[in-house]
């Protein structure tokens, strides 16, 4: 039974499912099987799958082809002006039309909606009624199927891995490729649809459809299921059903059935069959003869020859990897006389220039900038309402924590609004480029700027590659701490090349920008992007978005905003990679911290998992490894096997830093850990909290205490020391003393709900 629990059974008889009990749901499960339903019901069969009623067959047989797809309910465009009217009524801004028409004296109750009589008439279908039905059924139930394949993979193509090696090669080893940047695909995805997908993308069905997409040289050489499908993510990209600057987990209905059921019928109208005139069969007399109730002998001849088109010989062809067959147009180009040769090749040209080259790079400054201006204010706009949306779902969050009202369900989480903020990035990258250069812009013009430093770097003309966090440290703070982080884009580009799982350009440049926000360094990052004013001018024309200095400020101003909002967009995506972790143990200046002679040990936990227990070597306090993917550390375990000739070790504090976000968190501890000390505990358990970032304020290079408090509590604070007392006014102390009461409220009562 243990070995069958994975297995999925299928009674066709009964119309009975049963699923596995660790199956993921499927994406939209409930609005994908309601649309299902009404498909069916439509067609007067019930969704429990009961054929047998007599209600369901008059039902099948009444129906009218137009019927579902001019339901409203579906989701469908067409539709009767009575329908229209009907669902018109329930809408609240109708409502308010409504109301002010009938203050001027119209009563929209008399007048009369009639649907309007089509004028042409019913195809005259040259089949059964019923046979007919079933098509259409079959047509509708595919397109709803279809529809939600097509939208959850419409960019499935840019994270496809490309061979950089031969066909043969590839084809030999291709076993033990990735083919697919699943962790990059993944992490753009909406939350609901991350179960399903991942598994998804380990079936053999979708190895083997990458496949076929890799091994296309063209056209003409595709997979015809593979071509069916690009053509669908084609028209739907055509469509804007799911654009770069539109991202939602929201259901979006299919709106295709009506052009499918057009084929069907227009091709049932007219069935075409042109007959052979009657010859002579080319086979022995007799041969064709066979006994009723047996099958006849093959013939053997007709059989050993396959088919033409094999796409198995072609891939043992010693064709090139991923080139047209040359030779049929170089006979062609022979044919012709030197006029026509000339004329081509006249033809060519003008069609690279016209490709490669826009117009604008011919034309005047002043009709550059009449020309480009609304397409570059489109962009800052757009950025502008991009980044204004997120901060207030990211800010609409932190107030429902706080306890400040429920959250609106938009449907839209933060990751798929941090995808489409990717997907502009990019667009602002690719536009004006002078050549595109991979699938990228972005980190295409990352990789180049990284380049040009490393050359600076060995000629000796640039010095460091990064700021030092924390650097100016007080003569009088002689407490340890940690050796500072650099503030550097190199670094971090750095990080993201060590990371195996992403294989993409498209998914290493989002994976930058996910770990740049969560450091609050994307708006300088980029800053000191563009501010090698020679790359930006060797990569892109002068039109160029990157070339506008007033709307790029404005579009690093919008980017700075996203600093005042806590993302944890790479921790949480990333859950699978190495990260190294840097610790800092501090004693008590008192007794117990140089003559410890036991061997401490320590455990990190936190949302994604735990280190298990650590062996610190002896009168280590500072140390460095790598773990998978702890996410927010919660807990520091602590102790120590009371080894030794004096165990009793008085802890302050544990510090704990990842080192490629630059997160660190705090554990006091205070507390001594030994027998006959305290409470003669050799073990502790200590909750810690993040400690605020100093490159969130101003961007300036200091020092100061953090904070003593919850980081959700962060507010403005009035510092007061014994020598330099400000003189506050009524209202500062009002403001105050309503903060530390709010504060001890919310600290001592908690919700119903908890």
């Amino acid at each position: 039974i243990q070995s069958q629990a994975n297995l999925c059974f299928v009674d066709v008889d009964n119309h009975f499912i049963e699923l596995p009990e660790d199956l993921p749901q499927f994406p939209n499960k409930l609005e994908f099987v309601q649309e299902i339903s009404e498909i069916l019901m439509a067609f007067g069969i019930p969704p429990e799958g009961n054929l047998h009623c007599s209600e369901s067959a008059s039902k099948m047989k009444s129906l009218r082809a137009c019927d579902l797809v001019s339901d409203k309910r579906n989701g469908n465009i067409a539709g009767s002006p009575l329908n229209s009217y009907e669902l018109l009524k329930e809408n609240e801004t109708i409502a308010r039309l409504q109301a002010l028409v009938k203050r001027t004296g119209v009563s929209l109750e008399k007048l009369e909606v009639r649907e309007e009589t089509s004028s042409k008439k019913d195809l005259k279908i040259q089949c059964d009624e019923e046979e007919f039905k079933i098509y259409q059924l079959n047509i509708q139930i595919r397109e709803v199927f279809a529809n939600r394949f097509t939208q959850m993979f419409a960019d499935y193509e840019v994270f496809v891995i490309q061979p950089s090696q031969d066909k043969e090669s590839w084809f030999t080893n291709r076993e033990q490729m990735q083919n697919f940047d699943k962790a990059s695909f993944l992490s753009d995805q909406p939350e609901p649809y991350l179960p399903f997908l991942s598994r998804f993308l380990e079936t053999q069905m979708f190895a083997s459809f990458i496949d076929n997409k890799i091994m296309c040289h063209d056209e003409d050489d595709k997979d015809p299921v593979l071509r069916v499908f690009d053509s669908r993510v084609d028209k739907i990209r055509l469509l804007n059903v799911r654009t770069p600057t539109l991202r939602t987990s929201m259901y979006q209905k299919c709106t295709t059935i009506d052009e499918a059921e057009k084929s069907i019928e227009l091709r049932l109208a007219k069935i075409d069959h042109t007959a052979v005139h009657p010859h002579l069969l080319d086979m022995k007399i007799g041969q064709g003869k066979y006994e009723l109730g047996f099958f006849p002998k093959l013939q053997s001849d007709v059989l050993s020859t396959g088919p033409a088109s094999n796409k198995w010989t072609k891939r043992n062809a010693p064709a090139q990897w991923r080139r047209k067959d040359r030779q049929k147009q170089h006979t062609e180009h022979l044919r012709l006389d030197n006029d026509q040769r000339e004329k081509y090749i006249q033809e060519a040209r003008n069609l690279g220039s016209t490709i490669r080259q826009p117009k604008l790079s011919n034309l005047s400054p002043s009709v550059i900038a009449q020309t480009n201006w609304k397409f570059v204010e489109g962009l800052l706009k757009e950025c502008r309402n991009k980044t204004k949306r997120m901060l207030v779902e990211k800010m609409g969050r932190e107030a429902v924590e706080l306890g400040h009202g429920e959250v609106n369900i938009t449907g839209v989480e933060e990751n798929t609004l941090i995808a489409s903020l990717c997907d502009l990035l990019e667009r602002i990258w690719s536009h004006g480029l002078q050549v595109k250069q991979g699938k990228s812009a972005l980190w295409s013009h990352l990789l180049h700027y990284l380049e040009n430093r490393q050359r600076k770097t060995t000629s000796g003309s640039f010095s460091t590659s990064g700021i030092l966090l924390d650097s100016e440290r007080r003569k009088s703070d002689t407490s340890p701490a940690m050796s500072p982080l650099r503030i550097s884009l190199i670094q971090d580009m750095r990080h993201i090349q060590n990371i195996s799982e992403i294989k993409t350009d498209v998914g290493k440049a989002r994976a930058w920008v996910r770990l740049s926000m969560e450091k609050k360094l994307l708006s300088r990052h980029l800053k000191q992007l563009l501010s090698d004013h020679e790359l930006t001018k060797k990569l892109y024309k002068r039109y160029a978005f990157l070339r506008c200095d007033d709307e790029k400020e404005q579009f690093l101003y919008h980017l700075l905003s996203f600093n005042a909002v806590d993302y944890f967009c790479f921790t949480n995506v990333f859950t699978t990679i190495l990260i190294p972790y840097h610790i800092l143990i501090v004693p008590s200046k008192k007794l117990g911290g140089s003559m410890f002679t036991a061997n401490p040990w320590i455990c990190i936990s936190g949302e994604l998992g735990e280190t298990g227990v650590l062996q610190i070597p002896r009168n280590i306090l500072e140390m460095t490894f790598e773990c998978q993917n702890l996410g927010k550390l919660t807990t520091v375990q602590i102790g120590h096997d009371n080894s030794g000739l004096y165990a009793k070790w008085l802890v302050e504090y544990v510090m704990v830093r990842n080192e490629i976000t630059g997160h660190t968190y705090k554990f006091p501890c205070g507390r001594w850990l030994g027998k006959g000390m305290d409470d003669g505990s050799l073990e502790r358990i200590l909750v810690g909290e993040l400690l605020t970032s100093h490159t969130e304020v101003d961007e300036r290079q200091c020092r100061t205490p953090p904070l003593q408090q919850s980081p959700s509590m962060i507010r403005r604070f009035v510092t007061i020391s014994p020598n330099n007392k400000p003189k506050l006014n009524t209202g500062q102390i009002q403001e105050a003393i309503g903060e530390a009461v709010n504060g001890i409220v919310k600290h001592f009562h908690k919700p119903e709900k908890e």
